[in-house]
């Protein structure tokens, strides 16, 4: 059935053309979200106190949402803090030093050690993890440090992220703005994951190479940061005994996870959670041991560090979210019971009444996912414009009458490659500080390696649709 369309939904595609506007423009796009809250909520309620009260009401949804993502982020990084300040991630990634002996291997090893650390403990933390302990060893191995930043970025902010399989944060947020399950996103995401992943990494390091071969690239001497007192003495809490057998459990402790999610079909909340808790298990554990009657004081310390980062990532994202979750199943949790008699949704009736205007092909939804997917990374979070990105997708594929997990994944995938740190500058910087790298420089390798990717990727999902 077709719904009249309405100043509600005018609205909102007015706004989600303006929040594409200023990212574009590399503009915050919170204050445009709020306006586009409150003019949605007062054109429905026509009262101003109820859409006040609904631009919190909204924030409280998307919080309510995200939380329990926001929450095991958290965790995860105040739980590799508790490693990296004793010196646990030394011995964990020590005997991979040993496969890295000229600047091929140096790629690879970094690369997929990267991406597989990457989707426990996600691509920042993990460039902390990794970068301090194998950048001299591919440095000696021939491999510049621009090499080595871009491995790490590909790999950990390109491929890991862009699929998210263990903490599912990116398929949380796109699955819920096309209101669509999350095993579904996830599914339909791996095989494009793998396509742009093997085509953007092989490309990135034919262009290495040749570089390298030219001249263009020299080899870079390291030179190692100077470690702070304190940061001394905290490697040197636990013995070399107890270093290896915590390098040795926590990776085990992960891995009976992930075989748990297989075994018990976890997927979304349930597998978040069985991550969450493990890591706060490991935190308490490493913590306890190596700062005995300090333990106490340092759980909570390290707890503040990581939630301190997971609402600094978050920040941008809740505005954003909360805007979106308009268009779907929060409209009537934040704003009421206000839709056109038969509406199924701003963003579904704005499908169907599209649909019967334009009939869309599927080689115009996927290169529309992948625009509009790019466009809003280059805020530079590659997540505070996803759910834009899965919004668009459930429109799309209302229209087309299928594919809607393939354009919600493709759309996902752009919007991480470019902004979640793989082309946009200001997202480089744990990388390119790391390898002691220009940030704008190390964009500039992978963009083309990048644009390849989300080519053949996106004309791969024209087939998958």
């Amino acid at each position: 059935m077709l719904v009249e369309l309405s100043a509600l939904h005018w609205i909102y595609v007015v706004f989600i053309a303006l929040i594409i506007g200023f990212m574009v423009k590399r503009r915050d796009t919170s204050l445009i979200c709020i306006l586009g809250i409150f003019l949605i909520a007062i054109t429905a309620t026509g009262s101003l106190s109820s859409s006040v009260s609904s631009i919190f009401n909204s924030f409280i949804y998307a919080i309510t949402e995200l939380l329990s993502t926001i929450l095991v982020i958290s965790i995860i990084v105040a739980m590799s803090k508790t490693l990296t300040s004793t010196g646990i991630n030394d011995v964990m990634i020590s005997p991979f030093t040993k496969l890295i002996r000229n600047p091929a291997l140096a790629y690879w090893t970094i690369g997929i050690l990267m991406m597989v650390i990457s989707w426990f403990f996600w691509p920042s933390p993990a460039v902390a993890l990794l970068g301090a302990v194998l950048l001299p060893v591919a440095l000696r191995a021939g491999l510049p440090a621009l090499g080595v930043a871009m491995a790490m970025n590909l790999f950990g902010h390109g491929i890991a992220l862009s699929g998210d399989y263990v903490i599912q944060a990116a398929p949380k947020l796109t699955s819920d703005a096309a209101g669509i399950p999350i095993g579904d996103v996830i599914s339909a995401s791996i095989p494009l994951v793998v396509v742009m992943g093997v085509v953007t990494t092989i490309a990135a390091f034919y262009f290495l190479r040749r570089d390298m071969k030219n001249g263009v690239l020299q080899p870079t001497p390291y030179v190692p940061v100077e470690l702070t007192e304190q940061t001394t003495s905290e490697k040197n809490l636990l013995s070399i005994s107890q270093k290896r057998f915590f390098a040795i459990l926590v990776p085990i402790l992960f891995a009976i996870d992930v075989a748990g999610m297989f075994t018990l079909d976890l997927t979304g909340g349930d597998a978040t959670a069985l991550v969450g808790g493990t890591s706060i298990f490991i935190l308490l554990l490493i913590t306890m041991v190596s700062h005995k009657n300090k333990g106490l004081e340092k759980t909570t310390s390290f707890l503040i560090d990581g939630f301190t980062f997971g609402f600094k990532v978050f920040g941008p994202v809740i505005p954003i979210a909360a805007f979106f979750y308009l268009g779907d199943a929060g409209f009537g949790k934040i704003v009421g019971d206000f839709l056109p008699n038969g509406s199924q949704g701003i963003v579904n009736d704005l499908g169907i009444a599209l649909a019967n205007i334009v009939p869309l092909s599927k080689v115009v939804g996927a290169v529309t996912l992948t625009t509009v997917g790019a466009i809003t990374g280059m805020d530079g979070s590659g997540f505070s414009g996803i759910s834009l990105a899965g919004s668009v997708a459930g429109l799309f594929a209302v229209a087309i009458g299928k594919g809607v997990a393939t354009l919600v994944a493709l759309g996902q995938i752009a919007a991480i490659w470019v902004g979640g740190g793989t082309l946009v500058p200001w997202a480089l910087i744990p990388a390119a500080a790391i390898c002691n790298v220009d940030p704008f420089e190390l964009a500039r390798r992978n963009l083309l390696p990048v644009a390849i990717g989300l080519v053949v990727t996106t004309i791969v999902a024209m087939f998958l649709i």
